[in-house]
């Protein structure tokens, strides 16, 4: 009996393993076609100003019997479409424009059929930007002030009044705005070119009486980009009111209306709901707020006098409407403390229902927020960190399981696929940057996958950790620390001392990084340690800063692998103090004229200041000390004090104007080197040389030439008037004699004394007389007063010689010597005339040096 049960049960399960086989051959005969890894549309971008029709993508997918496939896009009925397929080659082209500020994502279906199987993906085609917008919605705001609403007129300079801003909804360099003034001379005001905060000019002032309005044209302008492959940039402008605030009169303002919060079905109570912001009008003197509950809470909310922030009282099964309208009251309160302005808000509150299932990261042990591996350092763009299993999944229903991925933290080295998924998606990470994946400049690269919300209000995320540990290569060469080092060291350091210690980094790691020193160029005197980078003299070495004052070589760094880099490094020798200042001779003889110095001079053979800066004194002088020098030049004088030689001769004991001085030459250096010599100087005057009568006249009148001029031109006044008075008596006794005269030249020369002779005794020298000698020549005229053919003009009196021309002071009357023109007849009334010389005309000399001294003084009046 067992026997046979036995087999009944053998034979049943041999029956049920023959159906279960036929069922498996059946279910494989035909399996669905599917899109291979690179033909996902879902990784695909496409910039905004693509041309319509151009072919943007293929799709590319096979079947796994061999079948034919073709391909089908389609799109969401609400919205347009964009792209058009080709079912059997998979091309993709585009049949509309394309505009991302518009719509900066397509959501497609795309799908492959064998004709028996259709499988269908939903992918999300990103839009790029190109720069095809302007700055537009230019709008300008007020900075935060204590009166929003207004400038005070006493706005110091520099403050900020208003802040423009525009929106380019364009991204990149083409999105970026900056801001300028369009007139920046006729204005008070400046605008900052990155923020748009408009100030006040430094220097300018507002004055709410002069004017109660400031119109400023703002212009911004993005930073340029590429559009269908030319270069566009794009401007807008906008004018900015600045008002200038006098007195307080506008009422509290909210800000941030219409208010609406919510109020969760876990909300706690005493949790805020949102917070009601308002403002006082008058921003510049702005009064203190307070806010308070008018009506429609029903004693399920309360809000915070001072900050405005409403709370629920009540838990949410205790309210009972879904919607409350708050009406919301902001007082003024003066600085006395009474009430002033009012306002009322409405605000809305609704009560909903929590998404209470955020995203979920999960590792091949369940939900986890760190993953970790390894990745060599530089790995060729596209390549997937296969270490990395990663699984996103969202546990609520609908819309609510819909979410975003997304990379935080390293964009440019990775990236993620897909980039929105429903309910479940599996993680993959790209490589996409091989340079920023560098194991010299970060050896853990920490980045955070973000799974977000998309359709729901609440946005829950979630986030994961990915630490990604890089192995290094030998992929850097030595860098030195600085392409050029600069050392300073003494010459009369000793043998083997240091120089300077140079250093270079190899930023690989193990012997990769091990770094060998040497030197290439003139150093002979110099040595580097190879495996520490110290740079010394040679033990044998004597430096010399006047022979060799700089050494200029290059250090090279050398790592294993062969790569290495070079440094310059520039020695200078430090000049010591070893060099004395030098006289050329240790004796020395000058000769001074009074009034004029003389120089001696010392040199130094040290090679830098203050060391070859030498200074000079005079430490003794023979019989006195009537000297100063210059302590820079060497330039030696006398003291101010003595002005004539016969000063210095009183000074002499012997009266012969020589002097002995000993003069030291010490330098700056320190310790400091000094030599004295010895200058022997004869003192003599330009003036003791012997002079005439005249000289000693224009010397004792060289200090006062108006006197000289007065004394001259008294003389001339007197020779002229004794010479009118002679012409008159002779014109009256010829009329007299009504007799015709001969013509005849008398000379006549004065007795000594004449009758009529001036001795001008003021005008004498110390040895000589200067009493003026003329020769008068006469043509006597006929006895009926008519002129005879063939007689001569009748002579003159000699024209004395011209006075310097002084330009006269404001006020003053010009002065000018009387002249009186006329000749002098023979007394004789018969007999031959008899010459004789009177006397030699006035020494030239005398008037040069008037004119001299009249033309100094003339220079003088007029710098004057």
């Amino acid at each position: 009996m067992r026997a046979l049960v036995l087999c009944s049960l053998l034979c049943t399960l041999l029956l049920c393993f023959s159906v279960f086989s036929v069922f498996s051959v059946e279910a494989k005969v035909n399996f669905a076609p599917h899109f291979f890894d690179n033909g996902n549309l879902g990784l695909f971008s496409l910039p905004e100003d693509t041309p319509v029709g151009s072919h943007v993508y293929t799709l590319n997918g096979t079947d796994p019997e061999g079948e034919p496939v073709s391909y089908h896009i389609s799109f969401d009925p609400s919205t347009r479409s964009v792209f058009s397929v080709d079912p059997n080659f998979g091309n993709i082209t585009l049949i509309d424009e394309l505009d991302r500020e518009r719509e900066d994502e397509i959501e497609a279906i795309i799908s492959i059929s064998d004709g028996l199987n259709l499988v269908a993906e939903k992918v999300v085609i990103l839009v790029t930007d190109v720069n095809d917008e302007a700055p537009s919605s230019l709008a300008s705001c007020p900075c935060p002030r204590p009166n929003p609403c207004g400038t005070p007129q006493d706005t110091p300079a520099g403050s900020s009044i208003f802040e423009v801003r525009a929106v380019d909804e364009d991204t990149g360099s083409g999105g970026s705005v900056t801001y300028s003034l369009q007139n920046t001379l006729a204005t008070q005001f400046t605008v900052d070119r990155l923020s748009g905060v408009l100030r006040l000019r430094a220097g300018s002032t507002l004055d709410y009486e002069k004017a109660r309005a400031h119109f400023v044209t703002v212009v911004a302008q993005d930073g340029g980009g590429q559009l269908r492959g030319a270069a566009a940039v794009f401007s807008a402008t906008t004018t900015v009111t600045v008002s200038v605030e006098d007195v307080q009169d506008v009422g509290p303002v909210f800000v941030g209306t219409p208010f609406r919060g919510c109020v969760y079905e876990d909300t706690i109570p005493g949790s805020e709901v949102l917070t009601v912001v308002a403002m006082d009008g008058d921003r510049g003197k702005p009064n203190h707020l307070f806010y308070s509950l008018v009506n429609g809470s029903d004693g399920a909310f309360d809000i915070n006098v001072t900050s405005g922030a409403i709370v629920v009282t009540q838990s949410p099964a205790q309210l009972r409407r879904e919607v409350y309208e708050l009406l919301v009251q902001v007082t003024e309160v003066s600085a006395a403390g009474s009430p002033a302005a009012q306002a009322t808000v409405p605000v809305t509150i609704r009560l909903v229902d929590l998404n209470n299932h955020p995203p979920t990261f999960y590792g091949e042990s369940g939900p986890q927020t760190r993953f970790e591996l390894s990745l060599s350092e530089h790995p060729p763009p596209g390549e997937i960190l296969r270490g990395l299993k990663v699984t996103v999944k969202d546990l609520d229903q609908g819309a609510n399981a819909k979410f975003a991925l997304q990379l935080v933290g390293l964009e440019d080295a990775f990236r993620v696929v897909p980039q929105t998924a429903l309910k479940e998606a599996q993680v993959t990470v790209l490589a996409e940057n091989s340079a920023a994946i560098d194991f010299e400049k970060f050896r853990v690269l920490t980045f955070q996958l973000l799974a977000t919300e998309v359709d729901t209000a609440e946005k829950f995320s979630a986030t994961a950790d990915v630490v990604v540990q890089l192995l290094d290569s030998n992929d850097n060469a030595p860098q030195f620390t600085s392409p050029h080092y600069v050392a300073r060291v003494p010459e009369d350091a000793p043998g083997g001392s240091t120089v300077v210690a140079v250093r270079a980094v190899d930023l690989d790691t193990g012997p990769w990084g091990a770094v060998t020193y040497s030197i290439y160029g003139p150093g002979a005197d110099l040595y580097v340690h190879s495996s520490t980078g110290v740079i010394c003299t040679q033990p044998w070495a004597s430096l010399d800063a006047e022979a060799t004052a700089r050494y200029s070589f290059h250090v090279r760094a050398e790592d294993t692998g062969g790569r290495h880099g070079l440094a310059k490094v520039t020695v200078l020798l430090l000049d010591v103090n070893d060099h004395p200042p030098q006289f050329g001779q240790s004796i020395q003889e000058k000769t001074m004229v009074l009034g004029t110095p003389v120089r001696i001079k010392a040199t130094d053979l040290d090679a830098e200041a203050p060391n070859n800066l030498v200074d000079y004194s005079i430490t003794h002088a023979e019989p006195a000390s009537v000297f100063d020098i210059d302590a820079r030049t060497g330039e030696i004088r006398l003291k101010s004090s003595i002005r004539s030689l016969d000063a210095l001769r009183s000074i002499t004991h012997n009266g012969d104007c020589t002097w002995a001085l000993e003069v030291q030459a010490k330098d700056r250096g320190s310790p400091s080197f000094s030599t004295m010599a010895v200058l022997r100087i004869d003192i003599t005057d330009a003036e003791t040389l012997p002079r005439s009568p005249i000289d000693t006249f224009l010397t004792q009148t060289r200090d006062d030439p108006a006197k000289a001029v007065g004394m001259l031109a008294g003389a001339m006044a007197i020779t002229v008037a004794i010479t009118a008075l002679v012409s008159t008596a002779t014109f009256w006794r010829n009329k007299k004699s009504n007799k015709v005269l001969p013509v005849r030249r008398v000379l006549r020369r004065r007795p000594r004394p004449a009758p009529h002779a001036a001795h001008i005794k003021w005008l004498k020298c110390n040895r000589t007389k200067a009493a003026a000698k003329f020769v008068l020549k006469e043509d006597p005229p006929s006895e009926n007063c008519n002129g005879s053919l063939g007689s001569p003009p009748p002579l003159k009196a000699p024209v004395p010689p011209p006075l310097p021309r002084v330009a006269p002071g404001p006020g003053a009357t010009p002065w000018t010597v009387p002249t009186v023109s006329g000749s002098l007849t023979s007394l004789q009334p018969q007999g031959s005339p008899k010459p004789s010389a009177l006397g030699s005309p006035i020494q030239s000399a005398l008037v040069s040096e008037l004119r001299q001294q009249f033309e100094k003084r003339r220079t003088d009046k007029v710098h004057f």
